[in-house]
């Protein structure tokens, strides 16, 4: 695609507006109205096609990287004690859970009477 695009530009493959405030480089939601740039007017809706003039399509805003969702995945996963990639508590950790449950309401003294 020919760079600058017009502001009703769409991506070929998936029909997806580019000329969004999400697709600049100046996007960033740390800093007021999520734009670095201080004079551009404010875009309520970031993913939908604007008028704005300081548009710079960002260079790596349309790759997705899977890194941060596997290692968050990972981080909880080790957090809560549940088996890597299934999402289940381990054998050993859910007997041990169960235990901690059971001794916490007491329900292992009724098992033994």
């Amino acid at each position: 695609m020919l760079l600058p695009f017009s502001r009703l530009a769409k991506c070929k493959a998936c029909k997806v507006d580019l000329h969004v405030c999400r697709m600049c480089s100046y996007f960033d939601t740390t800093v007021s109205n999520s734009c670095r740039e201080p004079i551009a007017e404010k875009v309520s809706d970031k993913k939908r096609a604007n008028f704005c003039g300081y548009f710079q399509p960002a260079e790596n805003k349309n790759t997705k990287s899977s890194e941060p969702v596997s290692s968050s995945k990972t981080s909880l996963e080790a957090l809560f004690g549940l088996e890597k990639g299934t999402g289940n508590l381990s054998t050993n950790d859910a007997d041990t859970a169960q235990q901690q449950l059971e001794n916490l309401f007491g329900l292992d003294d009724k098992k033994s009477k």
